[in-house]
């Protein structure tokens, strides 16, 4: 079984759904959508799939985001 990718919960996964469709940068969107995704429990296949990338790509994505945000 996979294991759980940490998420920051700044924003509720409404809150990305509105900044997803507000921004003018489709690659954004899809990730912001994909995050929405995970916050509301779907699997990572699922919301990877939302954002047009694999399941270690979403991972790695949210790895490099959660670590940026711990920096400052």
């Amino acid at each position: 079984m996979p294991s759980a990718i940490s998420v920051r919960t700044a924003f509720s996964a409404d809150e990305l759904r509105r900044l997803a469709a507000a921004t003018k940068h489709a690659n954004q969107s899809r990730r912001l959508l994909s995050l929405a995704a995970v916050l509301d429990g779907m699997s990572r296949t699922e919301a990877a799939r939302i954002g047009g990338m694999d399941r270690q790509t979403l991972r790695d994505w949210f790895t490099a985001s959660t670590h940026t945000a711990r920096m400052g």
